[in-house]
């Protein structure tokens, strides 16, 4: 039964993988919800029902824990660093709201320190700055807070942020 039953999750995933295309690896969203791993590259980015097929390859092969060690299957590189950054941010809301529209915090240098970027006081005075283009509503939802900030420390060439270029 055991065997039957894989035989079918895999013919199930190769169907799967033949349909969907796949997305570049060089951006940020190289891979969807299911995370990076043999599923990212199988399936791709294309949301709904397939995550779950990637979800499960990732899991039953375990190459997801592999990736992030060892920085293959979508799982190196900015990408990576970039999710992390928006995961923190998106966490950390309420209190990297606070930091930045005071212009200095705790958050802010953790931010810098992940995006490797090389001076965290200029961090804080760059999201400072775009606070209203962080923050435009308080109905904002925390992934749109954290696509922004990222953007904001992206697009500041003087801050130096090499992990999230």
């Amino acid at each position: 039964m055991k065997k039957l039953l894989l035989s079918a999750l895999i013919v199930a995933s190769a169907s799967v993988a033949a349909t969907t295309s796949t997305t570049s690896v060089a951006h940020a969203d190289a891979y969807g919800t299911a995370g990076c791993g043999l599923g990212s590259i199988l399936f791709g980015a294309k949301p709904g029902i397939v995550q779950v097929f990637a979800a499960t390859t990732n899991g039953f092969f375990g190459t997801q824990t592999f990736g992030i060690t060892s920085g293959t299957s979508n799982c190196g590189g900015q990408a990576v660093t970039v999710v992390a950054a928006k995961q923190f941010i998106e966490t950390n809301r309420e209190a990297f709201a606070k930091d930045v529209s005071r212009g200095s915090g705790e958050t802010i240098t953790t931010l810098a320190s992940i995006g490797g970027c090389s001076d965290s006081a200029a961090v804080a005075v760059s999201l400072q700055r775009n606070f209203k283009t962080i923050f435009p509503a308080a109905s904002a939802t925390n992934t749109a807070v954290g696509n922004a900030a990222v953007t904001a420390l992206k697009s500041d060439k003087a801050l130096v942020c090499t992990k999230l270029i």
